[in-house]
Protein backbone atom coordinates (compact mmCIF):
# COMPACT_ATOMS: atom_id res chain seq x y z
CA UNK A 1 0.00 0.00 0.00
CA UNK A 2 2.80 2.63 1.00
CA UNK A 3 4.44 1.59 -2.65
CA UNK A 4 1.15 2.45 -4.18
CA UNK A 5 1.02 5.65 -2.43
CA UNK A 6 4.49 6.38 -3.15
CA UNK A 7 3.67 6.17 -6.65
CA UNK A 8 0.69 8.39 -6.33
CA UNK A 9 2.13 10.77 -4.80
CA UNK A 10 4.91 10.85 -7.38
CA UNK A 11 2.68 10.73 -9.81
CA UNK A 12 0.90 14.15 -8.62
CA UNK A 13 4.14 15.47 -8.65
CA UNK A 14 5.04 14.75 -11.82
CA UNK A 15 1.75 16.34 -13.26
CA UNK A 16 2.20 20.08 -11.94
CA UNK A 17 5.82 20.17 -12.72
CA UNK A 18 4.01 20.40 -16.35
CA UNK A 19 2.04 23.14 -15.96
CA UNK A 20 2.78 26.78 -16.96
CA UNK A 21 4.22 28.53 -13.97
CA UNK A 22 0.69 30.76 -13.57
CA UNK A 23 -1.00 27.59 -13.59
CA UNK A 24 1.17 25.84 -10.73
CA UNK A 25 0.56 28.87 -8.84
CA UNK A 26 -3.31 28.88 -9.27
CA UNK A 27 -3.62 25.06 -8.54
CA UNK A 28 -1.59 25.88 -5.39
CA UNK A 29 -4.39 28.71 -4.28
CA UNK A 30 -6.73 26.41 -5.02
CA UNK A 31 -5.50 23.69 -2.44
CA UNK A 32 -4.89 25.96 -0.01
CA UNK A 33 -8.70 27.26 -0.67
CA UNK A 34 -9.99 24.02 -0.04
CA UNK A 35 -7.83 23.73 2.82
CA UNK A 36 -9.58 26.64 4.25
CA UNK A 37 -13.34 25.98 3.45
CA UNK A 38 -13.64 21.93 4.66
CA UNK A 39 -12.67 20.70 7.83
CA UNK A 40 -9.19 19.13 8.08
CA UNK A 41 -6.56 18.55 10.30
CA UNK A 42 -3.60 21.51 9.14
CA UNK A 43 -6.72 23.90 9.33
CA UNK A 44 -7.39 23.30 12.74
CA UNK A 45 -3.59 23.54 13.94
CA UNK A 46 -3.20 26.53 11.72
CA UNK A 47 -6.32 28.31 13.50
CA UNK A 48 -4.81 27.55 16.70
CA UNK A 49 -0.98 28.01 16.35
CA UNK A 50 -2.76 31.84 14.64
CA UNK A 51 -4.81 32.51 17.37
CA UNK A 52 -1.93 31.47 20.44
CA UNK A 53 0.94 33.57 17.91
CA UNK A 54 -1.10 36.51 17.36
CA UNK A 55 -3.44 37.64 19.57
CA UNK A 56 -3.34 40.98 19.03
CA UNK A 57 -5.79 40.30 15.69
CA UNK A 58 -9.26 40.33 16.10
CA UNK A 59 -11.40 36.69 14.88
CA UNK A 60 -11.90 38.40 11.09
CA UNK A 61 -8.20 39.55 10.37
CA UNK A 62 -7.07 36.16 11.84
CA UNK A 63 -9.37 34.23 9.67
CA UNK A 64 -7.96 36.30 6.83
CA UNK A 65 -4.62 35.95 7.14
CA UNK A 66 -5.63 32.00 7.86
CA UNK A 67 -7.07 31.92 4.28
CA UNK A 68 -3.90 33.37 2.98
CA UNK A 69 -1.74 30.95 4.99
CA UNK A 70 -3.25 28.24 3.76
CA UNK A 71 -3.46 28.94 0.15
CA UNK A 72 0.49 29.98 0.40
CA UNK A 73 1.19 26.48 2.21
CA UNK A 74 -0.51 24.86 -1.79
CA UNK A 75 1.59 27.00 -3.57
CA UNK A 76 4.44 25.50 -1.91
CA UNK A 77 3.28 22.03 -2.29
CA UNK A 78 3.27 23.00 -6.34
CA UNK A 79 6.16 25.22 -6.25
CA UNK A 80 8.30 22.45 -5.13
CA UNK A 81 6.41 20.14 -6.94
CA UNK A 82 8.85 21.41 -9.97
CA UNK A 83 11.85 21.65 -7.94
CA UNK A 84 11.95 18.42 -7.53
CA UNK A 85 11.02 17.42 -11.17
CA UNK A 86 12.49 20.25 -13.41
CA UNK A 87 15.95 20.71 -14.34
CA UNK A 88 17.74 23.05 -11.43
CA UNK A 89 18.64 25.78 -13.84
CA UNK A 90 14.40 26.15 -14.63
CA UNK A 91 14.03 26.57 -10.61
CA UNK A 92 16.88 29.07 -10.15
CA UNK A 93 15.57 31.34 -12.83
CA UNK A 94 11.89 31.81 -10.65
CA UNK A 95 14.63 33.58 -8.43
CA UNK A 96 14.27 37.10 -9.26
CA UNK A 97 15.70 38.78 -6.77
CA UNK A 98 19.00 37.79 -4.15
CA UNK A 99 19.95 40.32 -0.92
CA UNK A 100 22.97 39.90 1.01
CA UNK A 101 24.45 37.60 -1.14
CA UNK A 102 28.08 39.07 0.36
CA UNK A 103 27.26 37.86 3.73
CA UNK A 104 27.07 33.91 2.29
CA UNK A 105 30.08 34.62 0.32
CA UNK A 106 32.17 36.05 3.12
CA UNK A 107 31.10 32.99 5.14
CA UNK A 108 32.18 30.78 2.65
CA UNK A 109 35.77 32.58 2.11
CA UNK A 110 36.30 32.55 6.16
CA UNK A 111 37.72 29.16 6.46
CA UNK A 112 35.50 28.11 8.98
CA UNK A 113 32.15 26.29 8.55
CA UNK A 114 29.45 27.42 7.01
CA UNK A 115 25.85 26.94 8.82
CA UNK A 116 22.92 27.74 6.37
CA UNK A 117 20.05 28.69 8.74
CA UNK A 118 16.50 28.36 7.30
CA UNK A 119 12.71 27.44 8.55
CA UNK A 120 9.47 26.48 7.11
CA UNK A 121 9.38 30.16 5.67
CA UNK A 122 8.43 30.48 1.85
CA UNK A 123 9.66 27.68 -0.18
CA UNK A 124 13.06 26.18 0.96
CA UNK A 125 12.85 23.81 -2.24
CA UNK A 126 13.74 26.63 -4.42
CA UNK A 127 16.38 27.66 -1.59
CA UNK A 128 17.55 24.56 -1.60
CA UNK A 129 18.89 24.40 -5.45
CA UNK A 130 19.83 28.34 -4.72
CA UNK A 131 22.11 27.77 -1.98
CA UNK A 132 23.76 24.32 -3.72
CA UNK A 133 24.38 26.53 -6.64
CA UNK A 134 26.64 28.56 -4.42
CA UNK A 135 28.68 25.79 -2.46
CA UNK A 136 28.16 22.21 -1.75
CA UNK A 137 26.66 21.69 1.21
CA UNK A 138 25.67 18.94 3.28
CA UNK A 139 21.55 19.69 3.12
CA UNK A 140 19.69 18.28 7.00
CA UNK A 141 16.24 17.01 6.18
CA UNK A 142 13.57 15.08 7.61
CA UNK A 143 12.65 11.88 5.12
CA UNK A 144 9.21 11.63 4.17
CA UNK A 145 7.07 8.25 5.01
CA UNK A 146 6.75 7.44 1.33
CA UNK A 147 10.04 5.65 -0.22
CA UNK A 148 9.21 6.77 -3.90
CA UNK A 149 8.92 10.50 -2.50
CA UNK A 150 12.45 10.32 -0.30
CA UNK A 151 14.24 8.71 -3.46
CA UNK A 152 13.27 11.41 -5.57
CA UNK A 153 13.44 14.48 -3.01
CA UNK A 154 17.27 12.83 -2.61
CA UNK A 155 17.93 12.69 -6.18
CA UNK A 156 16.52 16.15 -6.78
CA UNK A 157 18.63 17.70 -3.45
CA UNK A 158 21.73 16.59 -4.55
CA UNK A 159 21.76 17.11 -8.64
CA UNK A 160 24.95 19.79 -7.65
CA UNK A 161 27.18 17.57 -6.29
CA UNK A 162 25.89 18.17 -2.93
CA UNK A 163 24.85 15.84 0.05
CA UNK A 164 22.11 15.01 2.02
CA UNK A 165 21.32 13.94 5.45
CA UNK A 166 18.80 12.51 7.23
CA UNK A 167 17.47 13.58 10.95
CA UNK A 168 18.96 10.46 12.41
CA UNK A 169 21.96 10.29 15.00
CA UNK A 170 24.07 9.50 11.60
CA UNK A 171 22.78 12.06 10.03
CA UNK A 172 23.59 14.47 12.60
CA UNK A 173 27.00 13.20 12.98
CA UNK A 174 27.88 13.75 9.66
CA UNK A 175 26.70 17.34 9.95
CA UNK A 176 28.59 17.95 12.70
CA UNK A 177 31.43 16.46 11.32
CA UNK A 178 31.11 18.31 7.92
CA UNK A 179 30.70 21.67 9.79
CA UNK A 180 34.10 20.89 12.25
CA UNK A 181 36.15 20.38 8.86
CA UNK A 182 34.89 23.38 7.31
CA UNK A 183 32.37 22.63 4.80
CA UNK A 184 28.91 23.82 4.43
CA UNK A 185 25.73 22.44 5.80
CA UNK A 186 21.82 23.64 5.51
CA UNK A 187 19.47 23.36 8.60
CA UNK A 188 15.68 23.96 8.93
CA UNK A 189 15.78 25.50 12.41
CA UNK A 190 12.35 25.40 13.74
CA UNK A 191 11.02 22.09 13.55
CA UNK A 192 9.95 21.37 17.44
CA UNK A 193 13.16 18.93 19.24
CA UNK A 194 13.14 16.53 21.45
CA UNK A 195 12.86 18.06 24.96
CA UNK A 196 16.37 16.58 25.96
CA UNK A 197 17.52 18.24 22.53
CA UNK A 198 16.17 21.99 23.02
CA UNK A 199 15.30 24.77 25.28
CA UNK A 200 12.04 26.78 25.47
CA UNK A 201 12.54 30.48 24.20
CA UNK A 202 10.13 33.24 22.96
CA UNK A 203 8.72 33.17 19.91
CA UNK A 204 5.75 35.26 19.18
CA UNK A 205 3.47 35.72 22.16
CA UNK A 206 4.31 32.37 23.72
CA UNK A 207 7.38 29.72 24.02
CA UNK A 208 8.22 27.44 21.47
CA UNK A 209 10.68 24.37 22.88
CA UNK A 210 14.23 25.19 20.21
CA UNK A 211 16.35 23.17 18.98
CA UNK A 212 19.91 23.68 20.19
CA UNK A 213 21.59 21.98 17.56
CA UNK A 214 22.64 24.97 15.23
CA UNK A 215 23.55 27.12 18.06
CA UNK A 216 25.78 24.23 19.49
CA UNK A 217 27.69 24.41 16.53
CA UNK A 218 28.24 28.16 15.94
CA UNK A 219 29.39 28.85 20.06
CA UNK A 220 32.76 30.34 20.48
CA UNK A 221 32.57 31.45 17.11
CA UNK A 222 33.53 27.65 15.68
CA UNK A 223 31.25 28.24 12.42
CA UNK A 224 29.64 31.10 11.01
CA UNK A 225 25.96 30.97 10.68
CA UNK A 226 23.60 32.62 7.80
CA UNK A 227 20.25 32.91 7.87
CA UNK A 228 19.07 31.93 4.29
CA UNK A 229 15.14 32.25 3.10
CA UNK A 230 13.46 32.10 -0.68
CA UNK A 231 10.25 34.39 -0.24
CA UNK A 232 7.45 34.44 -2.46
CA UNK A 233 7.39 37.77 -4.69
CA UNK A 234 3.68 39.38 -4.92
CA UNK A 235 3.40 39.57 -8.06
CA UNK A 236 3.92 35.71 -8.17
CA UNK A 237 6.39 35.56 -10.51
CA UNK A 238 9.04 33.80 -8.60
CA UNK A 239 11.18 34.02 -5.62
CA UNK A 240 13.68 36.73 -3.44
CA UNK A 241 16.26 35.40 -1.98
CA UNK A 242 17.23 36.87 1.85
CA UNK A 243 21.11 36.19 3.48
CA UNK A 244 21.75 37.65 6.50
CA UNK A 245 24.08 37.13 9.20
CA UNK A 246 23.44 35.45 12.29
CA UNK A 247 23.61 37.49 15.39
CA UNK A 248 26.32 37.97 17.40
CA UNK A 249 24.47 36.40 20.36
CA UNK A 250 23.59 32.83 18.48
CA UNK A 251 27.33 32.88 19.26
CA UNK A 252 27.10 32.67 22.80
CA UNK A 253 28.21 29.50 24.94
CA UNK A 254 25.13 30.34 26.87
CA UNK A 255 22.46 27.65 25.53
CA UNK A 256 19.49 30.00 26.82
CA UNK A 257 21.03 33.29 25.13
CA UNK A 258 21.91 31.67 21.58
CA UNK A 259 18.40 29.96 21.50
CA UNK A 260 16.44 32.81 22.39
CA UNK A 261 18.32 34.48 19.56
CA UNK A 262 17.67 31.59 17.25
CA UNK A 263 14.03 32.08 18.14
CA UNK A 264 14.12 36.07 17.61
CA UNK A 265 15.75 35.67 13.87
CA UNK A 266 12.84 33.00 12.72
CA UNK A 267 10.18 35.57 14.32
CA UNK A 268 11.95 38.60 12.77
CA UNK A 269 10.96 36.48 9.49
CA UNK A 270 7.90 35.27 9.87
CA UNK A 271 7.15 38.65 11.13
CA UNK A 272 8.01 39.67 7.61
CA UNK A 273 6.05 37.67 5.52
CA UNK A 274 2.98 35.91 7.61
CA UNK A 275 1.37 34.16 5.58
CA UNK A 276 4.13 32.43 4.41
CA UNK A 277 5.39 30.20 7.24
CA UNK A 278 3.97 26.77 7.83
CA UNK A 279 1.40 27.63 10.30
CA UNK A 280 0.14 23.89 9.65
CA UNK A 281 3.16 22.55 12.01
CA UNK A 282 2.59 21.31 15.19
CA UNK A 283 5.47 23.46 15.98
CA UNK A 284 4.13 23.84 19.97
CA UNK A 285 3.46 20.15 20.84
CA UNK A 286 5.57 20.14 23.81
CA UNK A 287 4.81 22.69 26.17
CA UNK A 288 6.46 24.37 29.63
CA UNK A 289 5.78 22.32 32.59
CA UNK A 290 2.02 22.95 33.99
CA UNK A 291 0.94 24.06 30.30
CA UNK A 292 -2.07 21.98 28.42
CA UNK A 293 -1.66 20.98 25.12
CA UNK A 294 -2.58 23.03 22.34
CA UNK A 295 -3.24 20.29 19.73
Amino acid sequence: METFKGALVVGFLKLFARLPWRAVQAAGTGMGWLMWKVPNRSRDVARTNLARCFPELDDAAREQLLGRTLKNIGKTFTESACAWIWPVDKTLSKVREVEGLDVLQAALASGKGVVGITSHLGNWEVLNHFYCSQCKPIIFYRPPKQQAVDELLKKQRTLMGNRVAPSTKEGILSVIKEVRRGGAVGIPADPEPSRSSGLFAPFFATQALTSKFVPGMLAGHKAVGVFLHAVRLEDGSGFKVILEAAPEAMYSEDPQTAVTALSSMVEKYVRAYPDQYMWSMKRFKQRPQGEPRWY
